[in-house]
C-alpha cells in the first residue's frame, strides 16, 4: 500500500471521500446534496490531474497510477452525459465506480514521476490512451446495467420512482452504452496500430496487451451479432456478453500490465 502524504494525494483522497458521501446520500435519496458532492469529487479529481500534469510535464496517461486517476475523473462527465442525453440511470452506481477506480491510484500504485520513454513521445499517445479510457468507463457502466438486468431491480434510489420510469430499461441502456463505447474501442485499436507502425515499424506486433485489446473488441462484436440475431429474446445472455467484455477489459488493463507472465511493449510501471 502506497499512501500519499502529498497535495496530490490529499486531492485524490478528497475526491474519494466526496464520491463515497455522494453514493451514500444517493442511497438515502438526497438527490440535490448527493449530486453536489459528486460534482465536488469530480473537481477534486480534476485538480489532482492538473497537479500531476504540471508535475510530470506531459499528459498523465503513462502508468497505472495516472490511468486510474483519469478514469476516476471521467466517471462524472460520462455519468452526466448518459443521464441527461441518453436517459440512462445508474448515477448511484457511478459514484461508487468513481470510488473504486480512484482507490488504486490513492493507495496502491506509485505516484513517483516517470520520464516519458521515446516510444510514448508521439502525438498519438494522448488520443490513443484517452479514447480507451472513455470506452472503458462506458463499458463499465454498460456492465453495471447488465448486472441490474440480471438482478431484476433498479439501482438508482436517488432518482425516485417517477424519474426511473422515464429512463431506459437496463437492456436498452446496456445496448446504448455499448453503442457509444464500441466506436471509441475501435478507434483505440486503429490509433494503436498507426502508432505501432510509427514507433516499431509494424502495424500489428502480437503484443499481449494488443491481443487482449483485440479480444475485448471481439467480445463486443459477438454481443452485437448475438443481439442482432435474437434481439431482446435472451436479455440475460445479452447481459452476460457485456459482463464478459468488461472482464476482458480488466485483464487488458490490469493483469497484462502487472503480471510477469505477459511481458510486452505496453507494460506500465506500478
Amino acid at each position: 500500500m502506497a499512501i500519499k502524504y502529498t497535495i496530490q494525494g490529499l486531492l485524490i483522497y478528497a475526491a474519494i471521500a466526496a464520491y463515497l458521501l455522494a453514493f451514500f446520500l444517493m442511497l438515502m435519496r438526497s438527490k440535490k446534496r448527493s449530486h453536489i458532492l459528486f460534482l465536488i469529487g469530480f473537481l477534486f479529481g480534476c485538480a489532482a490531474v492538473a497537479f500531476r500534469w504540471l508535475d510530470v510535464r506531459h499528459i498523465p496517461l503513462q502508468n497505472l497510477f495516472e490511468v486510474f486517476l483519469v478514469l476516476g475523473v471521467l466517471v462524472y462527465p460520462i455519468s452526466l452525459f448518459c443521464n441527461r442525453v441518453l436517459r440512462i440511470g445508474g448515477v448511484t452506481a457511478d459514484a461508487l465506480i468513481g470510488v473504486i477506480v480512484l482507490i488504486p491510484a490513492g493507495f496502491f500504485f506509485s505516484a513517483e514521476p516517470m520520464q516519458l520513454p521515446p516510444a510514448l513521445q508521439s502525438w498519438l499517445f494522448g488520443p490513443h490512451v484517452f479514447v480507451y479510457m472513455l470506452s472503458y468507463v462506458l463499458m463499465t457502466k454498460a456492465a453495471v446495467q447488465s448486472v441490474i438486468q440480471l438482478s431484476g431491480r433498479p439501482f438508482d434510489s436517488a432518482q425516485g420512482r417517477q424519474s426511473i420510469d422515464n429512463l431506459l430499461s437496463p437492456e436498452d441502456a446496456t445496448y446504448q452504452m455499448v453503442c457509444a463505447g464500441f466506436p471509441l474501442l475501435t478507434l483505440g485499436l486503429v490509433l494503436g496500430s498507426v502508432w505501432g507502425q510509427e514507433a516499431w515499424g509494424d502495424w500489428w506486433g502480437w503484443d499481449p496487451k494488443g491481443l487482449w485489446s483485440l479480444a475485448s473488441w471481439l467480445v463486443y462484436v459477438g454481443y452485437f451479432h448475438f443481439r442482432y440475431m435474437f434481439g431482446k429474446r435472451f436479455p440475460r445472455l445479452n447481459s452476460l456478453w457485456v459482463i464478459t467484455g468488461l472482464a476482458v477489459i480488466i485483464i487488458t488493463l490490469l493483469w497484462v500490465n502487472l503480471s510477469r507472465l505477459f511481458p510486452g511493449l505496453h507494460s506500465y510501471e506500478m
